[in-house]
């Protein structure tokens, strides 16, 4: 097999990367260790930055997003007593929408299947080889249990936290800084109307809480939880109870509407980065460079600007020789990488108590200072709303 770019994984970030390099007539064959539909059902991001909608858009998947789509001007910050709406729009012209990542995935893969884009699902044994020539290639046991060799000029590595190619860059090449954090989310969809108008990000003594939504009709919400806590051990009523204690039922008259839980996970919590994000000719993209704790909703916004990035400096390289960009695109991505793991790991430590009364004391204050000084709303503003891809 021969293309010219081979591209791991077929989450958001690799079908976008082959979505955006067929665009300028670049080749590309995509390898996927889950089945189409696992990948497509797999329940993770909501929010979407400005720049991601207007990428979407630009290159013909804004349809279904214009129409379904939620357009929200901004958050709620909330402590005992208080809660104070932030406005994106007002603060820097820019918002987000509310659009499941599961329905990106559905937008993608439809596209995909228009163009008669190459995808391999339910592969094994994948392995990536001669990274340092300009003949890399691939190798994997496709579904029919037959080994495979794809030849290429360029491997793109969309694969995740636990793929192989974060793996394949060199031991004595990369450097990983990573951050765990003391507590987990636990999450719950529910077929339930929302019970706000926008997300509720919450402080509490108990722990942090947050409202967000994925449609009219379903709910999505988060509780601050210890590490290694037991989904079995919370109840529906319990989760339920504890949603509406730390997000302020009964507040100023708000009342928190309970539904069918659908679905229940725990989530842990951590902050990875590694560099560089190219090793001769692999390319990392998304969740295999980069881990960010969801606070922020940064992680899907992350892996499009990765790929926005990349695109172009692969049709450069592959179609006009020009090494530029490609070269740049380490050093570029992880301006934006670093930035956004800034402001998530901010976030997560203004939000997610930690038992300690000095530390809960710094963090009511800095929620005053967001919610009452405009240098400060603007400061969150504009980092949730998105920074531009080229930052």
């Amino acid at each position: 097999m021969r293309t010219q770019v081979a591209i791991i994984g077929a989450g958001p970030s690799g079908l976008l990367l082959s979505h955006l390099l067929a665009a300028d007539g670049v080749e590309s064959v995509v390898l996927e260790t889950r089945s189409e539909e696992y990948v497509a059902g797999r329940i993770r991001a909501g929010i979407l930055e400005q720049s991601t909608v207007d990428l979407l858009r630009e290159v013909g998947l804004g349809e279904r997003l214009d129409r379904e789509g939620d357009p929200h001007r901004g958050i709620y910050l909330q402590w005992p007593d208080e809660r104070h709406h932030l406005d994106f729009v007002d603060l820097t012209g820019r918002s987000v929408y509310v659009y499941g990542q599961t329905e990106v995935q559905k937008d993608l893969v439809a596209a995909s299947h228009a163009r008669g884009q190459e995808v391999h699902y339910e592969i094994t044994d994948t392995a990536l080889h001669d990274l340092e020539t300009d003949r890399p290639s691939v190798t994997f046991t496709d579904r029919d249990g037959v080994e495979q060799r794809l030849q290429a000029d360029v491997v793109v590595g969309c694969d995740g936290s636990f793929g192989p190619s974060r793996e394949a860059v060199p031991q004595a090449v990369r450097r990983t800084w990573e951050k765990t954090y003391p507590y987990s989310w636990l999450g719950i969809l529910a077929d339930v109307a929302p019970s706000t108008d926008e997300l509720i990000y919450a402080w509490h003594p108990d722990g942090f809480a947050m409202h967000s939504m994925r449609s009219a009709s379903v709910s999505r919400l988060y509780l601050q939880v210890p590490n290694e806590t037991s989904i079995d051990d919370w109840s529906d009523d319990r989760i339920w109870e504890a949603l509406a204690t730390r997000l302020g039922h009964g507040q100023d008259g708000w009342q928190l509407t309970p539904g069918p839980v659908t679905d229940k996970s725990v989530l842990p919590m951590r902050s990875f980065v590694q560099q560089p994000m190219r090793h001769g000719r692999l390319f990392l993209a998304g969740d295999a460079a980069h881990i960010v704790p969801p606070t922020g909703a940064k992680g899907l916004n992350l892996a499009v600007a990765d790929v926005a990035l990349l695109a172009p400096a692969l049709v450069g390289l592959l179609r006009k020789d020009d090494h530029g960009l490609a070269d740049a695109y380490s050093d570029t991505a992880l301006r934006r990488v670093w930035r956004c793991t800034h402001f998530s790991w901010w976030m997560t430590t203004m939000l997610h108590t930690s038992g300690d009364p000095f530390d809960e004391q710094l963090q009511l204050s800095q929620l005053r200072w967001v919610t009452s000084s405009e240098a400060g709303a603007t400061g969150l503003a504009e980092n949730y709303a998105g920074l531009p891809i080229g930052f």
